[in-house]
């Protein structure tokens, strides 16, 4: 049964409220006045409105809840005429939205979400990083001043697995088998072919500045698969193989993974295959230019691999304790390496000579080395990115007592993150630094101080959950490099030695920063690796 709402407060059937500011005297409604409840106040509290005429179907609900007096379901009085008249205007919008059927057109707007590449595993393997403890005050300690030496300071940083130990791999060859594949699978012979491929050279007028800007914005990602998942983990280094047949792009993540994507394949997962060849970071991956094509990759675990797809093996190249950090080619023929570690180490690789060491080792007047590069045309001279110095030395000279750099670019107040010569003459420098600057310089004649030609403001800096932006040459230019960013939305950028910026790439399916990138040798290809093992690549 449904009773009629009446006020707390009534004298004759009249309903009055009290004020407090006529003195708690009770105040008179008039006849067409009438409490009705107000959803924003509490219970059993009202508000003054104007009589108001209820809707047809809302008068026949309280008619037809009036006729069911004998149900027990039913709870007298548990709904009002504003909660009536709620439930039917919700009930009339149902019915509108039914009758156009708009829920169902919702339904098929939204777009099937197909990752491409790798599956998602349930069984992730969770890394986390173990940071030095903080030293307590003495006073905490109770402990007196001069008998408590210095803390020693923490020199790395250790790494654990929550569920899994990992070793570093054992010395020597190691199974090329695609972890994303069954057990004892061989590699797909369409990878053999690509892989062995004659390098053919092609001589290309160079573009001139306004045809390349045409080249670029011609330049899209691919709606089908422009996107795909290589890695399991953050991309720290991309590559692409020189052949110009198809694209063949490979990734190293943070977990030591290795994969390789071949575009418009169906070899593995839509065309990726993942290895695991080291158990740290791979901070640095090339292509050599030789014949058959090698894949080299170096390690924060201390190895330095080269990819032997005829045997199906990852050979061992260069062997140390831990703290590889850069590497690169100094001889033409690529038979011979320089590397750099964490404590300021540079070695002297030959892969011709038997065994995993080195043929000299030079420390540097540096606490570590970021980046190692050779010149393009005179290989005897090596970069070295230093804490905030980039030197370039004489490789030949590098045994002798007095190791003098031949030239060296000032001007970052910073740690630098890369530094790269020119491609085509090594005439210029472009190197990124931590005080969010990118700067040129002119290395056309090796004085003792390179001079600066160009600095461009741009905000490098990334966090500890991405890596670090990096300058990198065009390898069909001379003049114009590709740089990540940090700008919203998400870009990559293309910039020239005079800082005009030529391009930025954009799409909306890029949404997140690609830090890593890279220009294919002789194809109109970019290459992109963002923080979650995705590769994108802009083709024309």
């Amino acid at each position: 049964m449904v009773k009629e709402m009446k006020p707390a407060n009534t004298k004759n059937g009249v309903p009055v409220l009290h004020s407090a500011k006529d003195g708690c005297k009770p105040k008179k409604f008039t006849p067409d006045e009438v409490l009705v409840p107000n959803p924003s106040f509490k219970e059993n509290q009202g508000t003054k409105r104007k009589r108001k005429t209820l809707p047809l179907k809302v008068e026949e609900i309280i008619e037809k809840v009036k006729d069911q007096k004998e149900d027990k379901d039913m709870q007298p009085g548990s709904l009002s005429i504003y909660e009536l008249e709620r439930l039917e205007n919700i009930r009339q919008n149902q019915v509108f939205l039914s009758s156009i059927k708009l829920l169902e057109a919702k339904q098929d707007l939204k777009p099937e979400k197909t990752q491409r590449g790798l599956k998602r595993q349930n069984n992730k393997v969770a890394w986390t990083e173990i940071l030095p403890p903080r030293t307590k005050s003495l006073r905490i300690q109770k402990k007196e001043a001069e008998r408590l030496p210095l803390p020693l300071e923490p020199h790395r940083i250790y790494y654990e697995v929550e569920r899994i130990e990992h070793a570093r791999k054992p010395e020597g060859p190691i199974s090329m088998e695609p972890i994303n594949m069954e057990e004892d699978s061989s590699l797909p012979p369409e990878l053999l072919k690509l892989w062995t491929e004659d390098l053919i050279k092609e001589e290309k007028e160079e573009l001139s500045l306004e045809e390349y800007r045409s080249t670029l914005k011609s330049m899209e990602l691919s709606e089908i698969g422009g996107v795909a998942k290589v890695v399991k983990s953050r991309i720290f280094s991309v590559a692409f193989h020189p052949c110009s047949s198809r694209l063949l792009m490979a990734a190293g993540d943070k977990l030591g993974g290795v994969g390789l994507w071949n575009l418009d394949s169906d070899m593995g997962d839509e065309g990726v295959l993942l290895f695991e060849p080291h158990v740290q970071p791979v901070a640095c991956m090339a292509f050599s230019r030789s014949h058959p094509t090698d894949l080299l990759t170096l390690s924060y675990d201390g190895t330095l691999r080269s990819t032997d797809v005829e045997k199906a093996v990852f050979d061992e190249v260069y062997r140390i304790k831990d703290g590889l950090r850069t590497f690169d080619f100094l001889s033409h023929d690529c038979s011979t390496l320089v590397t750099g570690d964490w404590y300021g180490d540079v070695a002297i690789v030959d892969r011709r000579t038997p065994g995993t060491s080195h043929e000299s080792l030079h420390s540097l007047d540096t606490k570590t080395v970021r980046c190692v590069h050779v010149h393009p045309v005179q290989k005897q001279y090596v970069m070295v990115a230093e804490n905030s110095i980039v030197s370039i030395y004489d490789a030949r000279c590098l045994k002798a007592s007095s190791r003098e750099p031949v030239s060296q670019l000032y001007g970052h107040s910073k740690s630098i993150s890369s530094a790269y010569f020119s491609p085509g003459t090594g005439n210029r420098v472009v190197t990124t630094c931590l005080d969010n600057n990118i700067r040129i310089y002119d290395t056309s004649e090796l004085a003792s101080r390179a001079p600066l030609l160009t600095s461009i403001q741009q905000n490098l800096y990334t966090g500890r959950w991405l890596s670090k932006l990096q300058a990198m040459w065009d390898p069909k230019r001379d003049d114009c490099f590709v740089v990540g960013s940090m700008q919203q939305p998400r870009r990559v950028q293309v910039f020239h030695e005079s800082g005009q910026l030529q391009h930025s790439f954009q799409d909306p399916e890029m949404t997140t920063v690609l830090s890593v990138t890279a220009f294919h040798p002789t194809r109109n290809a970019l290459l992109g690796g963002n923080a979650s093992g995705r590769l994108y690549v802009f083709t024309d």
